[in-house]
């Protein structure tokens, strides 16, 4: 029997969960009920449907973003697909200097 997929609110803070394994920091935000986590420049995992999905990248010929999506019952390979986008971001997008050097307020 398979079980039901969480809310999606539950399944972002599932991503969080997973994602910390990986060594991601991410934040969950609400957009028009629909819950979203953000994790870096460009790399933004809309939970709704049942399913995580992100944008991968860009079809010139076509004019359209491309899209990558798990479900919800598995957030720990969920979270390795999106680090592996994050990995490919954080080389075209690294942190500026002043952001780098900066001290944490904690």
């Amino acid at each position: 029997m398979n079980a039901l997929p969480p809310h999606p609110l539950a399944a972002a803070q599932q991503l969080i969960a997973a994602l910390s394994e990986e060594g991601i920091t991410a934040d969950v935000h609400r957009d028009y009920g629909t819950p979203m986590v953000s994790v870096w420049v460009g790399l933004i995992v809309w939970c709704a449907d049942g399913t995580y999905w992100w944008r991968t990248g860009w079809n010139p010929r076509r004019h359209r973003a491309i899209y990558a999506g798990h479900p919800f019952t598995q957030p720990t390979r969920a979270a390795h697909r999106v680090a592996l986008r994050y990995t490919e971001l954080r080389m075209s997008h690294p942190l500026s200097s002043l952001i780098a050097g900066a001290q944490s307020c904690l």
